[in-house]
Protein backbone atom coordinates (compact mmCIF):
# COMPACT_ATOMS: atom_id res chain seq x y z
CA UNK A 1 0.00 0.00 0.00
CA UNK A 2 1.45 3.19 -0.88
CA UNK A 3 1.63 5.86 1.52
CA UNK A 4 1.32 9.86 0.19
CA UNK A 5 4.40 11.71 -0.20
CA UNK A 6 3.89 14.45 2.71
CA UNK A 7 3.05 17.77 0.98
CA UNK A 8 6.34 20.12 0.43
CA UNK A 9 6.02 23.40 3.00
CA UNK A 10 7.42 26.15 1.61
CA UNK A 11 7.23 28.45 5.15
CA UNK A 12 10.28 26.18 5.96
CA UNK A 13 13.66 27.51 5.05
CA UNK A 14 14.84 30.43 2.89
CA UNK A 15 11.65 30.14 1.14
CA UNK A 16 9.00 30.87 3.23
CA UNK A 17 10.64 33.74 4.00
CA UNK A 18 9.23 34.33 7.52
CA UNK A 19 12.33 34.51 9.99
CA UNK A 20 15.80 35.75 9.00
CA UNK A 21 19.37 35.10 10.77
CA UNK A 22 19.49 38.80 10.99
CA UNK A 23 15.90 39.13 12.47
CA UNK A 24 16.00 35.94 14.71
CA UNK A 25 19.26 37.67 16.47
CA UNK A 26 18.74 41.38 16.82
CA UNK A 27 21.61 41.64 14.54
CA UNK A 28 20.56 46.05 13.96
CA UNK A 29 20.08 46.76 17.68
CA UNK A 30 22.89 44.51 18.67
CA UNK A 31 25.24 46.06 15.89
CA UNK A 32 24.16 49.36 17.04
CA UNK A 33 25.22 49.27 20.38
CA UNK A 34 28.78 49.78 20.13
CA UNK A 35 28.92 53.62 20.84
CA UNK A 36 32.19 55.13 21.23
CA UNK A 37 32.37 58.23 23.24
CA UNK A 38 35.57 59.73 22.26
CA UNK A 39 35.17 62.20 19.00
CA UNK A 40 36.88 61.75 17.27
CA UNK A 41 36.43 58.16 17.93
CA UNK A 42 39.49 56.54 19.62
CA UNK A 43 40.37 53.27 17.08
CA UNK A 44 40.75 50.89 19.95
CA UNK A 45 37.58 52.05 21.56
CA UNK A 46 35.57 49.89 19.52
CA UNK A 47 37.23 46.99 20.46
CA UNK A 48 37.24 47.42 24.33
CA UNK A 49 33.28 48.15 24.25
CA UNK A 50 33.22 44.62 21.93
CA UNK A 51 34.87 42.81 24.43
CA UNK A 52 33.01 44.06 27.22
CA UNK A 53 29.42 44.02 25.89
CA UNK A 54 30.32 39.97 24.99
CA UNK A 55 31.49 39.44 28.41
CA UNK A 56 28.13 40.82 29.48
CA UNK A 57 26.69 38.37 27.02
CA UNK A 58 28.54 35.63 28.62
CA UNK A 59 27.61 36.84 31.92
CA UNK A 60 23.78 36.39 30.96
CA UNK A 61 24.07 32.73 30.05
CA UNK A 62 25.91 32.02 33.33
CA UNK A 63 23.43 33.54 34.95
CA UNK A 64 20.82 31.44 33.32
CA UNK A 65 23.28 27.87 33.78
CA UNK A 66 24.03 28.59 37.55
CA UNK A 67 19.98 29.76 38.07
CA UNK A 68 18.91 26.23 36.99
CA UNK A 69 21.55 24.50 38.64
CA UNK A 70 20.94 26.20 41.89
CA UNK A 71 17.18 25.29 41.35
CA UNK A 72 17.78 21.58 40.40
CA UNK A 73 19.62 20.95 43.30
CA UNK A 74 17.24 22.87 45.96
CA UNK A 75 15.15 20.20 44.59
CA UNK A 76 17.53 17.44 45.17
CA UNK A 77 18.81 16.51 41.31
CA UNK A 78 22.74 16.14 41.14
CA UNK A 79 23.38 15.23 37.86
CA UNK A 80 21.87 17.98 35.13
CA UNK A 81 23.33 20.49 38.04
CA UNK A 82 26.61 19.35 37.16
CA UNK A 83 25.87 19.09 33.65
CA UNK A 84 25.16 22.98 33.60
CA UNK A 85 28.31 23.37 35.95
CA UNK A 86 30.55 21.66 33.27
CA UNK A 87 28.71 24.56 30.46
CA UNK A 88 29.99 27.14 32.76
CA UNK A 89 33.33 25.79 33.22
CA UNK A 90 33.67 25.89 29.22
CA UNK A 91 32.64 29.62 29.09
CA UNK A 92 34.14 30.36 31.64
CA UNK A 93 37.32 29.11 29.79
CA UNK A 94 36.13 31.50 27.05
CA UNK A 95 35.94 34.62 29.59
CA UNK A 96 39.88 33.86 30.56
CA UNK A 97 41.14 33.88 27.10
CA UNK A 98 38.81 36.71 25.80
CA UNK A 99 41.70 38.68 28.34
CA UNK A 100 43.91 37.92 25.59
CA UNK A 101 42.34 40.16 23.22
CA UNK A 102 41.75 43.11 25.41
CA UNK A 103 45.98 42.29 25.63
CA UNK A 104 46.31 43.59 22.23
CA UNK A 105 45.54 47.15 23.10
CA UNK A 106 48.99 49.08 24.63
CA UNK A 107 48.53 51.58 27.23
CA UNK A 108 49.21 54.28 25.36
CA UNK A 109 46.00 53.51 22.89
CA UNK A 110 43.68 52.77 26.00
CA UNK A 111 45.03 56.58 27.05
CA UNK A 112 43.09 58.20 24.57
CA UNK A 113 39.69 57.31 25.33
CA UNK A 114 40.32 55.87 28.82
CA UNK A 115 39.26 59.38 30.60
CA UNK A 116 35.74 59.38 28.73
CA UNK A 117 35.03 55.89 31.07
CA UNK A 118 34.63 57.53 34.38
CA UNK A 119 32.69 56.89 36.48
CA UNK A 120 31.82 53.67 34.43
CA UNK A 121 33.81 50.73 35.63
CA UNK A 122 33.79 47.30 35.67
CA UNK A 123 33.80 46.89 38.66
CA UNK A 124 30.13 48.23 38.52
CA UNK A 125 29.15 44.89 36.44
CA UNK A 126 25.99 43.99 38.14
CA UNK A 127 25.34 40.30 36.21
CA UNK A 128 29.44 39.81 37.64
CA UNK A 129 28.08 41.25 41.15
CA UNK A 130 25.01 38.39 40.29
CA UNK A 131 26.82 36.01 39.73
CA UNK A 132 29.42 36.07 42.50
CA UNK A 133 25.98 36.35 44.83
CA UNK A 134 24.35 33.16 42.98
CA UNK A 135 27.19 31.44 43.52
CA UNK A 136 27.30 31.82 47.38
CA UNK A 137 29.64 35.03 47.40
CA UNK A 138 27.51 37.55 48.70
CA UNK A 139 28.64 41.13 49.64
CA UNK A 140 26.01 43.35 51.01
CA UNK A 141 28.48 46.15 51.21
CA UNK A 142 27.91 46.37 47.12
CA UNK A 143 24.91 47.74 47.67
CA UNK A 144 26.12 50.48 49.95
CA UNK A 145 29.14 51.40 48.06
CA UNK A 146 26.40 52.13 44.64
CA UNK A 147 24.10 54.21 45.70
CA UNK A 148 23.76 55.39 42.48
CA UNK A 149 22.51 51.81 40.71
CA UNK A 150 19.31 52.14 38.56
CA UNK A 151 16.42 50.76 40.89
CA UNK A 152 16.04 47.75 38.27
CA UNK A 153 19.84 46.84 38.93
CA UNK A 154 19.14 47.28 43.05
CA UNK A 155 16.13 44.97 43.28
CA UNK A 156 17.99 42.38 41.51
CA UNK A 157 20.83 42.29 43.83
CA UNK A 158 18.57 42.54 46.59
CA UNK A 159 17.25 39.32 45.21
CA UNK A 160 20.12 37.47 44.74
CA UNK A 161 21.23 38.41 48.01
CA UNK A 162 17.99 37.19 49.79
CA UNK A 163 17.50 34.03 47.52
CA UNK A 164 19.49 30.58 47.67
CA UNK A 165 22.90 30.01 46.51
CA UNK A 166 24.44 27.35 44.58
CA UNK A 167 26.01 26.52 47.94
CA UNK A 168 22.70 26.49 49.42
CA UNK A 169 21.60 24.00 46.79
CA UNK A 170 24.72 21.45 47.25
CA UNK A 171 24.14 21.70 51.09
CA UNK A 172 20.20 20.56 50.50
CA UNK A 173 21.20 17.63 48.68
CA UNK A 174 23.83 16.37 50.96
CA UNK A 175 20.99 16.72 53.51
CA UNK A 176 18.60 14.69 51.66
CA UNK A 177 21.40 12.16 50.89
CA UNK A 178 21.11 11.89 54.80
CA UNK A 179 24.60 13.78 55.74
CA UNK A 180 24.32 16.42 58.60
CA UNK A 181 24.89 20.06 57.23
CA UNK A 182 23.98 22.01 60.48
CA UNK A 183 27.26 23.10 61.72
CA UNK A 184 31.38 23.11 59.98
CA UNK A 185 32.23 20.50 61.41
CA UNK A 186 29.54 18.00 60.50
CA UNK A 187 30.22 19.32 56.94
CA UNK A 188 33.64 18.36 57.06
CA UNK A 189 32.69 14.96 58.42
CA UNK A 190 30.63 14.99 55.44
CA UNK A 191 32.94 15.50 53.01
CA UNK A 192 35.43 13.19 54.44
CA UNK A 193 33.15 10.19 54.12
CA UNK A 194 32.16 11.14 50.41
CA UNK A 195 35.34 11.91 49.40
CA UNK A 196 36.64 8.39 51.38
CA UNK A 197 33.78 6.38 49.29
CA UNK A 198 33.30 7.76 45.76
CA UNK A 199 31.97 4.52 44.85
CA UNK A 200 29.11 4.91 46.81
CA UNK A 201 28.76 8.99 46.52
CA UNK A 202 30.55 9.46 43.16
CA UNK A 203 27.49 12.10 42.19
CA UNK A 204 27.82 14.35 45.39
CA UNK A 205 31.60 14.19 44.76
CA UNK A 206 31.23 15.09 41.17
CA UNK A 207 29.23 17.67 42.21
CA UNK A 208 31.67 18.77 44.66
CA UNK A 209 34.21 18.34 41.80
CA UNK A 210 31.60 20.92 39.46
CA UNK A 211 31.85 23.76 42.56
CA UNK A 212 35.47 23.18 43.06
CA UNK A 213 35.86 24.24 39.17
CA UNK A 214 33.47 26.85 38.70
CA UNK A 215 35.34 28.53 41.67
CA UNK A 216 38.76 28.33 40.20
CA UNK A 217 38.01 29.35 36.97
CA UNK A 218 36.40 32.63 38.36
CA UNK A 219 39.81 32.93 40.30
CA UNK A 220 41.53 32.43 37.04
CA UNK A 221 39.28 34.95 35.60
CA UNK A 222 40.36 37.53 38.60
CA UNK A 223 44.43 36.68 38.55
CA UNK A 224 44.61 37.35 34.44
CA UNK A 225 42.02 40.56 34.81
CA UNK A 226 44.63 41.83 37.29
CA UNK A 227 48.08 41.33 35.56
CA UNK A 228 46.03 42.97 32.22
CA UNK A 229 44.88 46.29 34.43
CA UNK A 230 48.01 46.49 35.33
CA UNK A 231 49.84 45.97 32.16
CA UNK A 232 46.83 48.64 30.97
CA UNK A 233 46.98 51.20 33.87
CA UNK A 234 49.93 50.33 36.35
CA UNK A 235 49.26 51.12 39.59
CA UNK A 236 46.23 53.94 38.50
CA UNK A 237 43.29 54.22 40.17
CA UNK A 238 40.48 52.65 38.63
CA UNK A 239 38.10 54.97 36.77
CA UNK A 240 35.02 53.95 38.95
CA UNK A 241 37.26 55.30 41.91
CA UNK A 242 38.00 51.78 43.08
CA UNK A 243 42.07 51.15 43.75
CA UNK A 244 42.69 49.75 40.44
CA UNK A 245 44.99 46.61 39.79
CA UNK A 246 45.33 46.79 43.98
CA UNK A 247 41.58 46.22 44.57
CA UNK A 248 41.50 43.49 41.59
CA UNK A 249 44.52 41.70 43.84
CA UNK A 250 42.92 41.48 46.45
CA UNK A 251 40.61 39.63 45.36
CA UNK A 252 42.25 36.94 43.33
CA UNK A 253 42.01 34.78 46.31
CA UNK A 254 38.43 34.87 46.98
CA UNK A 255 36.74 31.79 47.14
CA UNK A 256 33.39 30.91 46.76
CA UNK A 257 33.52 27.47 48.56
CA UNK A 258 36.37 28.34 50.99
CA UNK A 259 34.76 24.49 52.95
CA UNK A 260 35.26 22.78 49.52
CA UNK A 261 39.30 24.12 49.66
CA UNK A 262 39.70 23.33 53.19
CA UNK A 263 38.49 20.04 53.00
CA UNK A 264 41.82 18.88 50.87
CA UNK A 265 43.98 20.27 54.05
CA UNK A 266 42.23 17.57 55.73
CA UNK A 267 42.12 14.63 53.38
Amino acid sequence: MSHPTPAYDPRFGEQGGLLTYSDYLRLTDLLAAQVPESDPASHDELLFITIHQVYELWFKLLLSELTDARDRLLAGETYLPRIRLERCHVVERVLIGQVDVIDTMTPQDFLVFRTKLAPASGFQSVQFREIEFLSGLKDPDFLRRFRGLATPERERLERRLAEPSLWDGFLAVLDRAGFDVATAEARFAAYAAIAADRERYGPLWDLAEALVAHDQAFSLWRARHVLMAERQIGTKPGTGGSAGGAYLRSRVETRFYPELWELRSRL
